[in-house]
């Protein structure tokens, strides 16, 4: 069977580098080979969705005041756009370091809070098993 190969004008139809491409699509351990062809059309593909991406960004975010792009812009998008809501971890709100450390203080003090109480119903729960047994 002749493997396809792409010549200069298809591989120009492509931004994106598609030895790169092949690289992360050969990471994945249930990808043996990669048919020329579905290199070409998933890095067109990407392209495509990235456009996609970038155009609704700035078309929905503050783009149009600036003439920019930003990271906000699109950290936003997918946080609204159900569309692409699948990035919000990839893309999440940027927020002050000072800000986080609180986020995780208050996380740790409502962890040792529910320990606390875990550890208090267990104590209940050995109690009226022990009362229980000495009762019989």
């Amino acid at each position: 069977m002749a493997t396809a190969r792409l010549s200069g004008t298809e591989n120009r139809l492509v931004s994106l580098p598609l030895s790169r491409i092949r690289v992360i699509m050969k990471s994945s351990p249930e990808v043996s080979s990669i048919n020329q062809d579905a290199l070409f059309l998933t890095a067109k593909a990407t392209e495509l969705f990235v456009q996609y991406l970038a155009s609704y960004s700035y078309k929905h975010g503050r783009g149009k005041e600036k003439n920019a792009l930003t990271y906000t812009d699109l950290s936003h998008t997918a946080e609204e756009c159900e569309t692409f809501q699948f990035l919000a971890d990839i893309l999440p709100k940027k927020i002050l370091a000072s800000k986080y450390l609180k986020m995780l203080e208050k996380e740790k003090r409502d962890g040792e809070v529910r320990e606390d109480d875990d550890e208090g119903e267990e104590e209940e729960d050995e109690d009226a098993a022990v009362g229980d047994s000495v009762g019989s």
